[in-house]
């Protein structure tokens, strides 16, 4: 596995990769990795032949600095895991080296003013921005996304059109602890209480889905349900628990189409996330966690 710094050590090493024949595959991340980072690996396996993961902390995507402060880092138990995952190249440029002077951002505006955009203003521009710049500098074939960020992920997708990247999107199904809790860097800010109490948010899907396999398609009275089995955990606040079109992340008052219910939910100050897509096919509905 090699490490580089530099962008044009990397392009450097990619070009000879693609002359060899090879589909770039590529895992964008902000290290400290998990186990749902190197699942996102092995998909991409499956669709190409060389493996690149960036790892980079983006700070024009933090919209507190001390969450970019507090953020976890440990690059070389990243790069351990990253090499026995069979990652080829692994990225790691610095501030330096990924923005110079820039003045130039990415947003997709609408489809970030609701879930977590709306009470993270200018997260997602630096998402956007980053993921751009790293697409610039990779080039891959393939990158693969988590689902657990849902609204980044779509979001990207539609990114990925309006601006012709040629890039195969996939967004991978969120991996999961034995109880459910979606695996999150963030978990380890729980304390062992809220670490068992957490597991409220992933029990509120799970009874979503029940509603809806029952034929129940009222948004108000899923979320109301939702709502009431988050509250069993105790939570410190329910940021939100929204249900929205997967297309435009748009509110909806009844399920009807390929849609998303995400929920954020903050025990202590940490914030955790999660979702699921629910799809209609062959006359039933399908939940996706």
């Amino acid at each position: 596995m090699n490490v580089v710094t530099a962008i044009g050590e990397a392009r450097d090493r990619i070009r000879a990769a693609r002359a060899e024949g090879k589909r770039i595959g590529f895992v964008p991340t902000m290290g400290y990795l998990h186990r749902g980072h190197l699942e996102l690996v092995e998909i991409s396996k499956r669709h190409s032949e060389y493996q690149v993961m960036s790892i980079f902390v983006n700070r024009i995507q933090f919209n507190d600095p001390k969450d970019f402060s507090s953020y976890p880092k440990d690059l070389q138990r990243d790069l351990d895991l990253a090499r026995a995952a069979g990652v080829d190249l692994v990225f790691t440029p610095d501030e330096g080296e990924m923005y110079r002077n820039n003045l130039t951002t990415v947003d997709v505006s609408l489809l970030t003013d609701h879930l977590c955009g709306a009470s993270r203003p200018g997260h997602f521009k630096g998402v956007f921005t980053v993921v751009s710049k790293l697409f610039n500098i990779i080039q891959p074939d393939v990158s693969i996304f988590g689902q657990k960020d849902i609204q980044q992920a779509v979001s990207i997708e539609k990114m990925v059109f309006d601006l012709n990247f040629p890039v195969k999107m996939i967004i991978a199904p969120t991996v999961r602890e034995q109880d459910g809790l979606a695996m999150s860097s963030r978990n380890k800010h729980l304390d062992a209480e809220k670490r068992r109490n957490s597991v409220c948010i992933y029990r509120s899907l799970k009874r979503a889905e029940e509603l809806l396999v029952s034929g129940e398609t009222d948004s108000g009275r899923i979320r109301s349900a939702m709502e009431k089995t988050v509250l069993e955990g105790s939570p410190d606040r329910i940021d939100y628990i929204s249900i929205v079109d997967y297309a435009s992340l748009q509110p909806v008052e009844r399920v009807s189409g390929k849609s998303v219910i995400a929920v954020a939910v903050f025990f202590g100050s940490t914030r955790l996330i999660d979702n699921m897509i629910i799809e209609f096919e062959g006359g039933g509905i399908k939940c996706v966690y």
